[in-house]
């Protein structure tokens, strides 16, 4: 499983790479979708505007124990999970990421997952990742960059 982020606006692009963000549900920055392999052709395409990689069991816990929402903005507690027919998160995380299961054959769970600008910012978002950037593939290193997003909207003064 992927974890695709948008980190560059769409302003004067190519309708077609507008369109790929459409599918994929890629409105905004800072927004965070989970594909599957199936879906790299997209990804190539948009390879400009967004980064993705391999996100692992432990950090995909994470990120739906805190960003994950239900519909009408309701965030993924334990009755919410009882409510979606799992156990626990942990169950739902490995069901996501065996393919048994897709992120939008889950009624009820939004798809896509608002996320705060990383801790100390990106590096260039002009460049790609080899070259020091913030763009395109960078596999598990993607976990870090969930990490410091996660990490974005807690301030320094306790949490928010």
């Amino acid at each position: 499983m992927l974890a695709v982020i948008k980190v560059r606006g769409s302003n004067k692009t190519d309708p077609r790479i507008k369109k790929s963000f459409q599918q994929m549900r890629l409105t905004k920055n800072n927004h965070l979708v989970l594909v599957d392999e199936s879906q790299l052709g997209q990804l190539k395409k948009a390879k400009d505007y967004v980064t993705w990689g391999e996100i692992d069991e432990e950090h995909l816990i994470k990120l739906l124990e805190e960003k994950g929402r239900i519909v009408g903005n309701k965030p993924l507690g334990e009755e919410a999970i009882k409510e979606l027919g799992f156990g626990t998160i942990k169950e739902m995380a490995t069901k996501l990421l065996d393919g048994s299961m897709k992120v939008n054959d889950i009624e009820g769970l939004k798809p896509v997952f608002r996320m705060n600008p990383p801790r100390k910012g990106y590096h260039s978002t002009r460049r790609t990742y080899k070259m020091k950037g913030a763009l395109g593939y960078r596999g598990k290193d993607i976990n870090k960059l969930i990490d410091a997003m996660l990490e974005g909207g807690k301030s320094g003064k306790g949490e928010n």
